[in-house]
């Protein structure tokens, strides 16, 4: 009978596995957690073993080096990597139980050589200590080591924000982040819903940025009856400002042009209090599936979905035939990284590029579908320029129909207004320990 593995052999797994595949940690993770039926006691250390590991792969790559003389095989510097990580960051584990469970894995993963090399590179390290990060003389180079962050994207930041905001934004990006979820007040009031989830042994409490959001300190919310029922969506605080800027009221049309997997659309349809439509299309059928389940659960009616390129809308849709109109663009999800912290390996500045042409094209598409006088919000979860204040100063350089709503501080929880600069909001991660996310809330003229 085939022996069921520890945690730290499925940790190994998963890191080998996101690697190879380019796969999402946190949907692996997920996933895993399920097949493995983990017990719930181990399921913090999985997660803190797989996520800390991947925060700090560049670091800990760092503190390797000396100790490595010839390349290994990429499971065996995951093992390491992932041995080095308690050693250096979990104090609750002794070294010497981290070293040794690292030998038991590479004894039965690999054979007696590498267990023995294994073994000989941590207790090197233990014995020597690692090497000082003040050796590195050029601060973009020490902060991109120190943080894990890729050179190119700490210089580019630093380009954009400055040293000090992008230090801080790096250091931010280790830290774990909550969950959050958006009450269905169509259903239930914010006070309801926390005393529900309390009685179920969550513990939460109300956000401090958004009136209808809750913070989860300890549980997964997707698991609450309170979530079974349609009370609450999963949902990170940053995005369910989209809501707020699109200044909604009730009988609106509204098209959300990328709408997958529906947090945004279900937010919208929950503030047009049961009238109105919403037009909700997505590039993928799956995707779209995944909106339906989303609107079925919070009882939802007014959502309509469509499996559409947006590129292609003004063929579907008669021109001005909506009151609003959300673009939360495809993008390079840098503003993300605590909860995909994988995305710092795979991203580089050539997809930063190639998505502007992309973000820059459906906002073209969409725009002749706004009424007169109507609202187009474009928003992504990155923090980047060049896919935020670039593309949108693009379009209002190349279309004079439309200018910048300044209105839009107004409508914004009073924790935000001092972000808002004129009709633009940046959002980084250190702000509020929400999702790096960007909002432009144009108006179209009369």
């Amino acid at each position: 009978m085939k022996s069921k593995k520890n945690i730290r052999e499925i940790a190994l797994d998963l890191l080998e596995t996101i690697e190879k595949n380019q796969s999402y940690s946190n949907l692996l993770l997920n996933s895993k957690i399920e097949r493995n039926e983990i017990d719930q006691k181990d399921v913090g250390l999985l997660t803190e073993l797989t996520y800390g590991t991947l925060q700090r792969q560049m670091t800990l790559d760092y503190f390797l080096k000396p100790f490595i003389k010839k390349k290994p095989d990429r499971w065996v510097l995951h093992l390491l990597r992932l041995t080095l990580y308690q050693m250096v960051y979990l104090d609750k584990i002794p070294d010497r139980a981290a070293i040794y469970e690292a030998v038991e894995i590479a004894k039965k993963r690999g054979h007696k050589g590498i267990a023995s090399m294994v073994n000989g590179v941590l207790r090197n390290i233990q014995r020597q200590g690692l090497p000082p990060l003040e050796n590195i003389n050029d601060p973009i180079e020490r902060l991109a080591i120190e943080t894990s962050h890729p050179e190119w994207l700490v210089k580019r930041w630093t380009d954009q924000f400055g040293f000090e905001k992008t230090k801080k934004m790096c250091e931010t990006n280790l830290t774990p982040p909550f969950q959050t979820a958006r009450v269905n007040v169509t259903k239930i009031s914010r006070d309801e819903c926390l005393q529900l989830l309390e009685n179920e042994g969550f513990r939460v409490e109300a956000s401090s940025i958004i009136p209808e959001a809750i913070k989860c300190l300890k549980g997964n919310l997707a698991t609450s009856n309170a979530f079974k029922n349609g009370l609450i969506t999963i949902q990170d605080e940053s995005s369910m400002l989209v809501a707020y800027a699109l200044n909604i009221e009730e009988n609106f049309t509204i098209l959300d042009a990328a709408a997958a997997p529906g947090g945004k659309s279900t937010h919208i349809a929950e503030k047009l209090n049961q009238t109105g439509k919403v037009i909700s299309l997505d590039l993928h059928e799956h995707k779209v599936k995944l909106i339906g389940r989303a609107a079925e659960r919070l009882g939802l009616d007014n959502i309509e979905l469509k499996v559409l390129d947006s590129r292609l809308a003004p063929e579907h849709f008669a021109a001005e035939s909506f009151d609003r109109i959300l673009l939360d663009a495809p993008c390079s999800g840098l503003g993300v990284m605590r909860r995909k912290p994988d995305l710092k390996y795979t991203k580089t500045e050539e997809d930063v590029y190639k998505l502007k042409q992309v973000q820059q094209d459906l906002l073209k598409s969409v725009a002749p579908l706004l009424k007169k006088g109507g609202i187009l919000v474009y928003s992504t979860c990155t923090v980047d320029r060049e896919e935020n204040h670039e593309v949108v100063e693009s379009f209002l350089k190349g279309n004079n129909l439309f200018e910048g709503d300044a209105t839009l501080k107004d409508r914004m929880p009073e924790a935000v207004k001092p972000l808002v600069d004129d009709f633009m909001l940046q959002i980084l991660p250190q702000d509020f320990g929400s999702d790096g996310f960007y909002i432009a809330c144009l108006r179209k003229k009369v």
